[in-house]
C-alpha cells in the first residue's frame, strides 16, 4: 500500500455531493484507525474526490447516505472494502529507486550465493506490482548465472483493487518505459493490437510471485515465514510517527536474523528502537536485539 495523497487541485463535478464535517469525522476515524493512514482536514478534497464514484455507483445524493451505508451491517461486508480500495490508490513505478537493486546484486545476492541458493523475498505494499516484477527481472538475471540459484516472491497490499491488476500483470507501454531494452525482450509480451499499446509480465515471471491481501494495521501478519528480504518502500510516510515504529518492528518479526530490510529514500528510522543496522541508504540489516542497542 503506498497512498498516494494527492494535492488539493482536484477537480469540483459540478452538482456533486460534498463531504460535510461529520461525515468526514466519521471516515477519517476509521481510516486512522483501521488503516492508520493521517487523514488531516486537508484531505478532505481528496476523500470526497475519490468517492464521488462510489456514490454514483448507488445512485446516492448524499455522503451522508453513503457513509450511514458504509458502516451498517450490510456495508461492511460488501461495501467497506471498496471504500478502503478507493481511499489507498496508489502510485509506483518500475525500478524505483535503482540503486536498491544495484545493492541487491552487488551486495546481497554474492553474500546468499555464499551461503545457500535458495532466497525469500517480500515486497510489501506492492501496489500494482511493479516493484514485485521489478525484483523479479533481477532476480531472473541472477539466477541465469548461477543456475543453482533459486527464490520465491511473495507480493501484498492492502487493496483488493491493486492486487488485481498486479496479478494481471497489463500495463501501459509508457509505464515500462524505464525497464532496460534487454528485459523487455526477455520479460514484456506486447499486445496484438498495436494501438492498445500495452505489455504484459509473460507468464514465467508471474509464476515467480504470488499475491496477499495484508492490513499492516493487524495485530499479526496472516504469514508464518520469515523472509531474507523485505522491500517496504514508499508506504510507512503515510502514517503517524508512533504507528510507523509499530509496523516495523511487526516487519522485522519476517526478517530473518543476517536479512535485510529496505525502505524508500524518503523514509528514515532515527529515534526508533528496532534491531535493525543501517549498511546503504534506507537498506538495514536485521540484527539480534541487543546487537541494535549496543
Amino acid at each position: 500500500m503506498n497512498p498516494d495523497i494527492p494535492e488539493s487541485r482536484l477537480p469540483v463535478v459540478p452538482g456533486a455531493a460534498t463531504l460535510g464535517d461529520a461525515d468526514f469525522r466519521r471516515l477519517a476515524r476509521y481510516i486512522e484507525g483501521e488503516l492508520g493512514i493521517r487523514m488531516p482536514d486537508s484531505k478532505r478534497v481528496m476523500l470526497e474526490s475519490r468517492l464521488q464514484k462510489r456514490l454514483r455507483h448507488f445512485g446516492m445524493v448524499s455522503f451522508e447516505e453513503y457513509v450511514d451505508f458504509v458502516f451498517s451491517d450490510k456495508g461492511r461486508e460488501s461495501e467497506l472494502i471498496n471504500m478502503i480500495d478507493a481511499v489507498t490508490t496508489n502510485k509506483t513505478d518500475f525500478f524505483r529507486e535503482a540503486d536498491h537493486f544495484d545493492y541487491l546484486l552487488e551486495r546481497i545476492l554474492p553474500e546468499a550465493a555464499s551461503r545457500g541458493w535458495s532466497m525469500s523475498f517480500w515486497s510489501a505494499g506492492c501496489s500494482t506490482g511493479e516493484e514485485p516484477y521489478t525484483l523479479a527481472m533481477v532476480l531472473e538475471e541472477f539466477r541465469a548465472a548461477n543456475p543453482r540459484f533459486s527464490y520465491r516472491i511473495l507480493a501484498s497490499d492492502l487493496s483488493t483493487q491493486v492486487l488485481e491488476k498486479a496479478k494481471a500483470a497489463v500495463y501501459d507501454e509508457e509505464k515500462a518505459a524505464p525497464i532496460p531494452m534487454s528485459y523487455k525482450k526477455k520479460y514484456l509480451l506486447r499486445s496484438k493490437d498495436p494501438s492498445a499499446a500495452l505489455v504484459r509480465i509473460k507468464p514465467e515471471l508471474r509464476a515467480k510471485v504470488s499475491f496477499m491481501r495484508i492490513n499492516f494495521m493487524d495485530d499479526r501478519y496472516p504469514i508464518d515465514e520469515v523472509f531474507d528480504v523485505v522491500f517496504c518502500r514508499n508506504v510507512i510516510i503515510y502514517f503517524e510517527r508512533k504507528v510507523q515504529e509499530e509496523i516495523l518492528g511487526k516487519l522485522c518479526r519476517h526478517v530473518r536474523p543476517g536479512g535485510w530490510l529496505i525502505l524508500g529514500h524518503s523514509e528514515t528510522l532515527t529515534g526508533m528502537n528496532l534491531p535493525l543496522k543501517g549498511v546503504a541508504p534506507t537498506i538495514y540489516a536485521r540484527v539480534e536485539r541487543r546487537e541494535a542497542e549496543g
